[in-house]
């Protein structure tokens, strides 16, 4: 299903005003940064592995949760919550696709205490031009795929992500300018209360 690779997979990029040549970030710094994120809200751009390109609003509230709303006339919502991801499709009667957040490589920024040092996790860890991008899989699971991240410094701030799931096929999100410290109502992310909902 497009969404789902879609989530599992990388996204394209957004020209984005940078800085000059910046040297690497470390990963102790990023990992810093990453877990200093409690609650996000963003426009995002997210372009699938067919070339198709998809908009809407991302919510995230870490530790594991996370809710892209997509916009007109995709209208699809995702949510994470509870260890699991629902996929709600518009065009569908059937309930919503679910799995383990687990076994998606998003569940590696949404973790409680992010450490990008841990043994076997980062891959990938350069300077590209005036970014930092660093490649993480799950070291017990690098079979459920990977994700690389983008950062720019000063401050540091996370741009991007481009997930490559099981299948090799990439999704990329590109990420606007992030509002920090929202607070969300209760139930925003609750998979069963928006299955309810739509009932």
């Amino acid at each position: 299903m497009m969404l789902r690779s879609a989530l599992l997979a990388p996204l394209a990029a957004l020209v984005f005003a940078l800085p000059a040549q910046a040297e690497k970030i470390s990963l102790s710094a990023l990992s810093k940064y990453l877990n200093g994120l409690t609650t996000v809200e963003s426009q995002f751009t997210q372009v699938n592995s067919d070339g198709s390109i998809g908009t809407g609003t991302i919510y995230i509230s870490r530790p594991g949760r996370v809710r892209f709303e997509y916009a007109p006339p995709d209208k699809s919502l995702v949510l994470a919550s509870s260890g699991n991801v629902a996929i709600f499709d518009r065009k569908s009667n059937q309930p919503p696709e679910q799995y383990p957040l687990a076994k998606t490589p998003l569940n590696l920024i949404l973790a409680k205490n992010v450490d990008l040092a841990q043994a076997k996790m980062v891959i990938g860890h350069r300077e590209d031009g005036n970014t930092t991008r660093v490649l993480a899989q799950d070291p017990k699971h690098p079979e459920y795929g990977s994700i690389e991240m983008v950062f720019t410094a000063n401050p540091v701030e996370l741009r991007q992500w481009i997930i490559t799931d099981d299948a090799g096929s990439k999704t990329t999100v590109i990420l606007g300018e992030m509002a920090k410290g929202r607070s969300f109502k209760s139930g925003f992310f609750d998979i069963p209360l928006e299955m309810e909902r739509r009932n």
